[in-house]
């Protein structure tokens, strides 16, 4: 369980309110409970939060020429995937129940087939886009047993129930931390699978483009890659137009060359989809942080970033 940084009384309040939020959304049939929650995102929690704000700020900066009004369209449509995914994603027997008849498609589904076949690691690299969880659920009902490394949050309650929430769709939930990034690095060694997101700002990753601004990301997945032989796959749960069903869609996996270059194309991959589907990406994210992007840019202008190299790697 992560460190607390918080009064442990206001860790319980919080998680409590937003179990009380989940308990009561249950309450409701499955599609109607999809649709409250994404307009409860898009039209309540959003704005209170600043999580518009943030959306228009980097769709602005990203598509300078698109107009105000389809920034807002964007930017609710995106809010309103936010929720659907929340919820969508703490029903996980009404998850796996919906995700069992979809079909893998795209070129990478016959690649990682036969790695599972030939007992191959396989590492999935996904994003905060449509539904992540959707994709992993569907395989793992097809026998695979794909796990998540995530990010703990502060509050140590919360986390508990995240982590349920995503074994509970098969394979194991690994922390970024020594313990479970070993774990994550002995399900590799033993021929297995597990899934990454590479949408998450990196204070010392690589700058590489993505969507044609610098952004720190971290080289990990392709490096884990390489030193296992593993297959690194780009999968998405892309949303269908009725705002419940999904596309799995496998990308080829992404050539063994060196990790810049192959996260590179990781993020041109995740770039592509958001082209497609701007609504489905989740704007709100502080993915490039300019202002300090630019302060490290500038230090290592000077000279005098001395971060070495294996922190870059994030």
């Amino acid at each position: 369980m992560p460190t607390k940084n918080r009064t442990d009384w206001l860790d319980r309040l919080a998680d409590k309110a937003f179990r009380g939020l989940i308990w009561l959304m249950h309450r409701l049939p499955w599609r109607a409970r999809i649709r409250t929650m994404g307009w409860l995102f898009a039209n309540i929690v959003g704005p209170a939060a600043g999580y518009s704000r943030r959306a228009h700020e980097n769709l602005k900066m990203i598509f300078p020429d698109m107009s105000a009004q389809e920034r807002k369209r964007i930017v609710r449509a995106s809010l309103d995937n936010v929720g659907r995914t929340i919820i969508e994603n703490y029903s996980p027997e009404d998850q796996l129940r919906d995700v069992a008849v979809l079909q893998p498609r795209g070129p990478g589904w016959p690649a990682i087939e036969a790695a599972r076949r030939g007992k191959r690691p396989i590492i999935f690299v996904s994003a905060h886009f449509g539904n992540w969880q959707a994709a992993r659920a569907a395989l793992n009902q097809r026998g695979y047993d794909i796990g998540g490394l995530y990010r703990p949050f502060n509050n140590p309650y919360a986390n508990a129930h995240y982590v349920e929430s995503i074994e509970r769709v098969g394979g194991r939930a690994y922390a970024r931390s020594r313990h479970g990034i070993a774990a994550f690095l002995r399900t590799l060694r033993a021929g297995g699978q597990a899934a990454m997101m590479l949408d998450q700002y990196v204070a010392q990753g690589a700058l590489l483009d993505f969507l044609g601004q610098p952004a720190p990301t971290s080289l990990s997945a392709a490096e884990m890659a390489l030193k296992h032989d593993a297959l690194l796959v780009p999968i998405y749960g892309l949303r269908l137009k009725d705002g419940f069903g999904f596309e799995m869609r496998i990308e080829a996996p992404i050539a063994h060359s060196d990790p810049e270059t192959m996260t590179q194309a990781l993020n041109d991959s995740l770039a592509a989809m958001i082209r497609a589907a701007p609504n489905q990406w989740f704007w709100m994210h502080r993915r490039w942080k300019p202002h300090r992007v630019a302060a490290r840019l500038a230090r290592e202008a000077a000279g005098t970033d001395a971060t070495p190299d294996s922190a870059r790697k994030g």
